[in-house]
């Protein structure tokens, strides 16, 4: 769908709010700055294209008057490979997340990551991602941290700048075990391995946070809508003076998720804001 900024930012909120718990990426795009053209996407498997395509058409009729959806089939290539042909190594503090081509760009006292383009979410370039690594080296820098949870660790950086910064002992979960392999190969390349258990996991319905928890340091860098709705499980996951790092989320969506962790006791100490995405630091 093509409107202006503020419909699309609308588009975003209605499609969000119905199709982001189930797994589906939305976004929103400028198509054409001079005529404040926007385009607000969902991305989604070829044989759904009939049955979500009436879907979004009524999820968006409820505020827009015969709103004109487009489909469009995207080739079937490795799209993170893809996206980040070219791009430069990521600086985050101390952290220089970089593939294997970029290596003699390490400096003495950098800590550095070295992350392929492959299968996972997770390479450094994307604002959330770069927002936790800083906010990371913040929060360690100021508190001991003996037990950490990556959750939702996607290629496993969020979990491999905990290790490299802390001797704590690190929990890396995702719902994808595809995620849980490509963090693997990670893990083993930085040399990190002693001190990293990974662990397919969708949400908190596992055991592995009875036996691992509770942490003194979780990192979740998700999207906000199950951000909100995990909040009672994390902040039962989450020792009384541990460390709560949340990204995924969009400047706008900022106080909602506070909000959500107000409930549970956990209060807004930070919030470092790169690209239109939100980092924020609880406790």
């Amino acid at each position: 769908m093509s409107a202006s900024q503020a419909e699309c930012t609308l588009a975003l909120d209605l499609l969000s709010a119905r199709f982001e718990d189930d797994g589906y990426p939305i976004a929103t795009m400028e198509i054409d700055e001079a005529n404040d053209i926007w385009e607000a996407s969902v991305y989604i498997s070829q044989d759904e294209h009939a049955e979500m395509l009436e879907a979004v058409t009524q999820c968006l009729t409820q505020s827009f008057n015969n709103p004109v959806i487009k489909t469009e089939i995207l080739p079937d290539i490795d799209w993170v490979s893809h996206s980040l042909e070219g791009l430069q190594p990521v600086r985050a503090g101390r952290f220089l997340v970089h593939g294997s081509h970029d290596r003699e760009q390490i400096r003495a006292n950098d800590l550095s990551i070295e992350i392929d383009a492959g299968r996972a979410f997770g390479t450094g370039h994307h604002g959330t991602t770069a927002g936790c690594l800083e906010m990371i080296e913040r929060v360690t820098r100021r508190n001991s941290c003996q037990n950490a949870l990556d959750l939702g660790t996607g290629s496993g950086v969020l979990a491999l700048g905990i290790a490299m910064l802390t001797q704590a002992r690190v929990l890396a979960t995702d719902i994808d075990p595809v995620a849980i392999d490509v963090a693997r190969d990670n893990v083993r390349i930085n040399r990190c391995g002693n001190r990293i258990k990974l662990q397919t996991a969708a949400g908190f319905h596992s055991d592995v946070f009875i036996k691992s928890g509770p942490f003194d340091l979780i990192v979740a860098n998700i999207l906000a809508r199950p951000l909100m709705g995990m909040a009672p499980a994390i902040s039962r996951n989450l020792t009384a003076d541990g460390q709560l790092i949340l990204s995924g989320i969009l400047a706008q969506q900022r106080m909602k998720v506070l909000a959500a962790f107000n409930t549970q006791g956990l209060y807004h100490r930070e919030t470092l804001w790169r690209d239109g995405w939100v980092t924020l630091l609880l406790s």
